[in-house]
Order: structure tokens, then sequence, then C-alpha cells
């Protein structure tokens, strides 16, 4: 099970989670879209497109979510007919993370939902203080971006 991940902390939740709920992909961001880790990913630019999706569909759902029941949606799924996605957000002491997983036929969303939950648990107790964590901002975007991953996919 090939895990990378951009900080040291947030491999061991990703990798309990990636092996008790058998997904073939899963993304772990924040909301601007910069990705932390993933898992199954082999390409850089398919973790850049997914990342700008995700972040994208989760702000649109949360602004739908928040227009339609006065909260946010507090995650999405969609069931296509071999895959299925499944997209939440995941509160830290850092802040919020969004999780993007795609499943199969060897998992479902039950399982999914149950291992997030422990996913996000595990998640929130490894994240170190928030002082630690610099946000992202417009004019470092594209270089942060670059080198979280190079980092994923072993490149200086």
């Amino acid at each position: 099970m090939t895990i990378s991940a951009v900080e040291d902390w947030v491999e061991p939740p990703l990798r309990a989670f990636v092996g008790d709920a058998r997904v073939v992909l899963a993304l772990l961001l924040n909301t601007s879209g910069q990705v932390l880790a993933q898992h199954g990913f082999t390409r850089a630019v398919d973790v850049m497109a997914a990342c700008a999706l995700a972040a994208a569909i989760h702000a649109s759902g949360s602004e739908l979510g928040r227009q339609l029941e006065g909260k946010p949606f507090s995650g999405l799924h969609h069931a296509g007919r071999e895959r299925q996605i499944f997209l939440a957000e995941a509160p830290t002491p850092r802040g919020a993370y969004i999780f993007l997983t795609v499943f199969d036929r060897e998992s479902s969303l039950g399982l999914v939902q149950l291992y997030f939950d422990e996913f996000k648990v595990r998640l929130a107790a490894a994240a170190p203080p928030k002082s630690e964590h610099k946000p992202a901002l417009a004019e470092n975007f594209e270089g942060d971006l670059n080198k979280n991953l190079a980092a994923l996919f072993g490149r200086s």
C-alpha cells in the first residue's frame, strides 16, 4: 500500500483508513486545494486535478447546504457504475481539511463512512498545534503546491 504525505503526522491515520476501508484512492488536502497526502495516484497531474475539483466541490457543496438547510453539507457521495466517491471535511486543531476517497466493490459506503469517522479522530489526535501551521497565501500557492507534489512523488 503506497501512501505518501507531505507532513509525517498525516500518514498513520491515512494508512489505517486505507487498510481498513479498502479504498482505491484517497486524498487529504487543505480547503484551498493543496495536497497533504495521497494514496493510489501515480501521476502528479491527476493529484492536482483531483485536489482542484475536490476543493471546488467542497466549497460549492458547503454553500448549497447553507442555502438549503442553514448549515454546510457534512459529506457528499456519488455512486458510479464501477466506482464511488466520498468527499467530506475532517476537522483538526489546525483547522479543517478536505478528504476525498474513491472506492469500488471491495468496499461500501457504510464501511467508508465508519472508517472515515475513525480517521477524523486519529487525524485530529495526530495534528500538531495550530500555531505550527502556515496558512496558504496566494503569492506562495503555486510554489507550495509544486513543493508538495514533488514531495509526494519523490522528486526534489
